[in-house]
């Protein structure tokens, strides 16, 4: 039974990666009285122990992400309005997802099923909740999102198989709608681009791993699972102590980077790789993508471990550090990075894949200002912020 274990894992979330909880029966219970239970992220999912009807679970699940509003779910369109995930192996007795599908002599079918609102319609819900006992504003009606890109499919409308020239070909044409509508078409593209991540290269390793990150973006509008299961991947993979990781924990950064609302779970996984020097630039260099747009995400981890590297016999460690902490205005390390403000070492940096020749210095001049930039804000002295009267002067930009 050792054995078994092993390979059994906690249910995750298809759309954060975040563990979710047991589901759980309803105070208020209704139809075939599947168990639910709500991720992190906002996603609602339902127990199917069976897996025999899957198709009554995926209705209840819908119908209590819309707070139990029968009407405004029968008007929602599948990717317009929501995403839909599942987890197939799941054992409601233990908890655990079992992939043999037999545990203890007993067979393991169960199916956790997940529904997403889009923003848009999960604000609707909601509103719907409050005002329950009110009549409903005329003409409410569901917001649908912004029509996602098409699976490719040739002149007889059949999907288009991906070869790994064709991707190829994409990859160094850098067309990367083509390569969304491919993946689409066939999962498998994400599986060849992946492939491109062995090149002996820095510039072209960075480039193909901030490239999958956009298109694994443009996928998961419309099929976030496959996107989750990339990353469990490139997650085990980077783990295997015998094997070089080849970009891809430069590919998990700029994946998270590209859909952080979606994905952002998986940010405090990355420090695990801080341990091996051979990942240590990579990861730096990825939660400092993260943090352009998602500087909280970053904030959530101990990313406070990671100051001494601020001293690093590596000129670019150096520097990407100072990127790393301006972004996320960490004002408690300014008197290190300042540190750094006479460093001229020249190094070559990667912004979303592609090189950059800058200095240690330069690096630590933009984090500083960065992070004077939150005290302006703290104390009420910068742009939108209390003044003096007769001051108009506002500080640096």
């Amino acid at each position: 039974m050792a054995e078994k274990s092993e390979v059994n894992v906690a249910p995750w979330c298809p759309f954060c990666g975040m563990d979710v909880g047991r589901p759980s029966d309803q105070v208020e219970r209704k139809m075939t009285e599947f168990p639910v239970g709500r991720c992190e992220c906002g996603a609602v999912y339902v127990c199917d122990a069976t897996g025999h009807n899957v198709g009554s679970a995926m209705v209840e699940c819908l119908v209590h992400a819309c707070n139990d509003e029968w009407d405004l779910a029968w008007e929602l369109i599948p990717e317009e309005d929501y995403l839909t995930g599942r987890l197939e192996n799941y054992d409601d007795v233990t908890h655990q997802v079992v992939p043999k599908r037999n545990l203890d002599g007993r067979a393991v079918r169960g199916v956790l099923y997940f529904v997403r609102l889009h923003t848009e319609v999960a604000e609707i819900a909601e509103r719907f909740r409050k005002n329950r006992q009110a009549p409903a504003p005329a003409g409410t009606q569901a917001a649908p999102a912004a029509t996602g890109p098409q699976p490719a499919v040739d002149g007889q409308g059949k999907k288009i198989r991906a070869g790994k020239q064709k991707v190829r070909q994409l990859v160094e044409a850098d067309d990367v709608e083509a390569l969304v509508s491919l993946a689409l078409a066939d999962i498998r593209t994400l599986r060849f681009i992946q492939r491109l991540l062995y090149a002996p290269d820095e510039a072209e390793r960075y480039h193909v791993a901030w490239l999958l990150g956009r298109v694994c973006a443009g996928v998961a509008s419309r099929e976030p699972g496959p996107v989750a299961d990339l990353l469990h991947r490139l997650f085990e993979a980077c783990t295997d102590s015998a094997a070089t990781s080849w970009g891809m924990v430069e590919a998990i950064g700029a994946i998270i980077a590209n859909r952080p609302d979606i994905y952002g779970a998986f940010t405090r996984h990355l420090l695990n790789f801080m341990g091996d020097r051979a990942t240590q630039e990579a990861v730096i260099w990825g939660l400092g993508e993260i943090a352009a747009s998602r500087p909280d995400l970053v904030r959530k981890t101990p990313f406070y471990s990671t100051f001494h590297f601020l001293g690093h016999d590596s000129p670019r460690m150096r520097g990407l550090m100072a990127r790393l902490l301006g972004r996320i205005r960490a004002t408690e390390a300014s008197f290190q990075v300042m540190g750094l403000q006479k460093d001229r070492t020249e190094i070559t940096i990667f912004e979303q894949g592609r090189p950059l020749r800058t200095t240690v210095a330069a690096l630590a001049d933009q984090a500083v200002r960065e992070m004077h930039e939150k005290e302006q804000t703290s104390t009420g002295t910068g742009p939108g912020g209390p003044r003096s009267p007769g001051k108009e002067k506002t500080h640096g930009k």
